[in-house]
């Protein structure tokens, strides 16, 4: 497939709207059609996300490590902490990695292509404060058409296939002819 390496587009919406869901059918398909995805989680829930304490790379960081790798049959984890880390340095990072596509669960103001959840009408103010929405998943009522972009009802078993051919038809016209 030629496309620029790597991909990059977000599944946004509030906290509860199938975000976590979204991305697991799509890693799934994109994956069986021989793509390799990696992803970005936002933990915007306040705190630190947690790590296993007491194995060695957290003693390692404990003791004022910047980062610590731990790595056993291909399998790397990586621990880095500083004081806060951007989202192009995340995508910098998985860039090193030689994904197709990176998707990106949450950082709803960055403006990548975006696929929006919508649990209710009141979710539905997103799709005004939004750039570069590709399309909308809906739990309750179809909200107000926005032209160009499609939306569908989130428990259709069509959605998730549909949103990965849309993802692929958009990283497929940002390709490197």
């Amino acid at each position: 497939m030629a496309m620029v390496r790597p991909f990059v587009f977000q599944i946004v919406g509030y906290q509860n709207s199938g975000k976590t869901t979204l991305s697991v059918g799509l890693i799934q398909i994109l994956s069986k059609k021989g793509l390799k995805v990696a992803t970005i989680k936002h933990h915007g829930h306040g705190g630190r996300p947690s790590v296993p304490e007491g194995k060695d790379s957290s003693r390692h960081l404990a003791a004022g490590a910047e980062a610590s790798i731990v790595e056993g049959d291909g399998t790397l984890l990586l621990q880095a902490v500083q004081e806060s880390w951007k989202l192009e340095q995340q995508i910098t990072l998985l860039d090193t990695l030689g994904p197709d596509i990176i998707l990106i669960e949450g950082h709803k103001r960055a403006g990548y292509p975006k696929i929006v959840l919508v649990r209710n009408k009141e979710d539905e103010e997103l799709l005004s404060r939004l750039d570069g929405t590709l399309a909308v998943l809906y739990w309750e009522t179809a909200p107000e058409k926005i032209p160009g972009v499609p939306a569908f009802w989130i428990k259709s078993e069509e959605a998730v296939e549909h949103i990965s051919e849309i993802i692929l038809k958009e990283a497929e016209s940002h390709a490197d002819f």
